[in-house]
Parts: structure tokens; sequence; C-alpha cells
């Protein structure tokens, strides 16, 4: 790619965690970033994997970490499988397995939450797991019911290490049940797809932004926008694949403050 693909983006899908905050400390940039971008009228949704929270919740850490995000610019993977649900199947009556985060979002979407004849299961990163919850979801994923889950990640890292996340729960059923879902959130994309229509945007003027090369660059290669690696999270210099056959970011920066620079120089800002 080139300056002048860089300079004609006019979207982002900013990841959070390790793109523009690390834990509770905001990473370098991530404020001029955001303020930015915001000024000169250029869109960003923040997109994260995890739905044990909603909007209102990480639009109310980024506040707290000192940058304005309205939650109407933040697409969780429970929002985006809410919204796939509605917009693109039949299914109208849903069975959760997941937190009550999930169970609003579905609501929000206009879907039914019910445990009874349900149209479709949907598996979320559920923290609030209890084995009877688990055996009836088990017992509908046995019946054949077309089952969904919002997120393949295998753990989702805390403070004090990583925890089982919704991919694990999906191998743990599908040892249970020979089965496993249709997932909607990162690398999939769907969930970019989702991210497009909440934007009103289109892919080509589009880039996606994060630390991750297995989730947030896989997702930007399967969907075919412009794919922006920063290297303030996971993902260090020395993880890049160095064979050529192999895909690479368009685009690497130390941190989003970098990347910023860079959008102003190409557009001729500075």
């Amino acid at each position: 790619m080139t300056d002048h693909t860089l300079r004609s983006l006019r979207h982002f899908m900013l990841d959070m965690d390790g793109t523009l905050y690390l834990g509770d400390r905001l990473l370098p940039g991530a404020k001029a970033f955001i303020d930015g971008l915001t000024a000169r009228g250029l869109s960003y949704l923040c997109l994260t994997n995890n739905p044990t929270k909603t909007a209102e919740a990480y639009a109310e850490k980024l506040q707290r970490l000192g940058v304005d995000v309205p939650p109407s610019q933040i697409l969780t993977a429970g929002e985006a499988t809410a919204r796939f649900l509605a917009a693109e199947t039949p299914h109208r009556r849903i069975h959760p397995l997941g937190p009550p985060a999930f169970a609003e979002e579905l609501e929000r979407a206009g879907l039914q939450v019910t445990v009874e004849e349900p149209d479709a299961v949907v598996l979320a990163f559920d923290i609030t797991l209890d084995y009877e919850r688990l055996k009836q979801f088990c017992r509908h994923v046995l019946a054949g019911l077309p089952y969904y889950a919002t997120n393949p990640d295998l753990v989702c890292p805390t403070e004090a290490g990583p925890i089982p996340d919704c991919g694990a729960m999906a191998a743990m059923i599908a040892a249970a049940t020979g089965r496993t879902p249709q997932y909607i959130g990162k690398p999939e994309a769907t969930m970019l797809r989702m991210g497009l229509k909440k934007l009103q945007a289109e892919a080509g003027q589009t880039a996606m932004v994060g630390d991750r090369l297995y989730t947030d660059m896989e997702m930007a290669y399967r969907a075919g926008i412009a794919s922006v690696l920063v290297l303030s999270g996971e993902t260090k210099f020395e993880d890049l694949p160095e064979e050529s056959g192999q895909r690479r970011p368009d685009f690497i920066f130390e941190n989003v403050g970098a990347l910023w620079e860079a959008l102003q120089s190409a557009r001729g800002e500075v």
C-alpha cells in the first residue's frame, strides 16, 4: 500500500486493549488519535471480543482513562452477534449461554431470550456459568438447533492470569455434543461487516487497527480492508512472519500516536 492509500482512509475499526489501553493504563497517543479523528470528521468504531460488558461500560472505562468515546462508537462481540442474528437470520427466539450483558444485547436487538422452544442457541464468554444452565444448553445443541458463538478466544487475559474464554467453553461443549458453533467475533469477517453497517462505512476506505495478528489483522485480511498493526500490545516486531509468502500487515506502527502522525503527514497536515 502507498501513502495515497493511507491518505484515503476515512473509517477506522479500533481494537481497544493493547491498542488504546493496556489494562487500566492509556497507551501513548491514544487520546490525540481519538481527538484527531473526531476533529477531522474521520469516523471510528472501537471493537472488542469481550461480551461481558455493554458498550456503555466500555465508554465509562475510556472516560476514566481520559478519552471520550460515546457508547454508539463501541461494538462488542455481543452486540455484533445480536445484530447479525436480527439482520441476517430468521431466528427470533434465542437461548443464550452468556452473562447478563449479552442477554441485554439480544433484547436490544429485538430478539426474545428464552430457554423454551428456542430457534437457535448462542454461546458467549460466560463468567456466570453454572452446571444446570450448561446442561440445558447442551441439550438444545444436541437437538440440532442452529448454534452460534460470540468469539473464538480460548482465554481472556486478566491481572491474575488467563481464564477460560468463549472458545474454551465451546471446546468443552464440542467434547460433549460433537458440534462446534459459527463464530461471529474477531477474526470472523462477520464482526467487521456488522461494524461497517453500524458506521455506514465503505470497506475500501476502512482500516482495522489492532495489536494481534491472529484476530485483528486476520479479520482485516479476511474482510479485504487495510490492516494496521500497532506494537503497543501483544505482537512484537520479531513476531511478524519473515517468509515472503506469508501475509504481513499493510502498515506497522509503534502505537496509535505514531499512526496519527503518519495520517497527518499523509494528509499534508504536518
